[in-house]
């Protein structure tokens, strides 16, 4: 049995949280793409421009895969500056507040892509996830020539 480090910083758990987050999203998109697919009767052709084959499916399957995509986008800034964070061993609560926030938020965003898809309440969510991330890394880059 591994032990737990006793010095874990708090800012590795928001991080470990979102990373589970976006293999969730994974799963649900090739949970509802593959039996689109095979109901579309597309055969992947490696020849057809990006995205074409896709455009075949619904709009509900599609926006899973949407949201897969953007967790790979915008939380790379959050997972750098959390990490740079960690690192230095900051750990106080407001930086482990925005952490956690920018993860809600993130998941939120997620919820609301992947189901109703609502571009304005989608959009507020990430306007409020993306302050997070400004904050988290404005703090980053002040730990770091502190």
């Amino acid at each position: 049995m591994v032990g737990r480090l006793p010095s874990v910083n708090p800012l590795l758990a928001p991080v470990a949280a979102l990373a589970v987050w976006t293999h969730i999203i994974l799963l649900w998109m090739y949970a509802t793409r593959l039996p689109a697919v095979r109901r579309a009767g597309i055969v992947p052709d490696p020849t057809a421009p990006r995205g074409a084959q896709m455009a075949a499916l619904p709009a509900r399957t599609r926006w899973k895969s949407d949201n897969y995509t953007h967790l790979l986008e915008h939380p790379t800034v959050f997972y750098a500056a959390s990490l740079a964070l960690a690192v230095q061993g900051v750990d106080a609560s407001w930086v482990v507040i925005l952490a956690w926030a920018y993860v809600v938020f993130r998941i939120v965003h997620s919820l609301v892509q992947t189901t109703v898809n609502r571009i304005p309440v989608r959009f507020v969510f990430f306007a409020m996830s993306a302050l997070c991330g400004l904050s988290l890394s404005l703090a980053a880059l002040h730990a770091t020539l502190a």
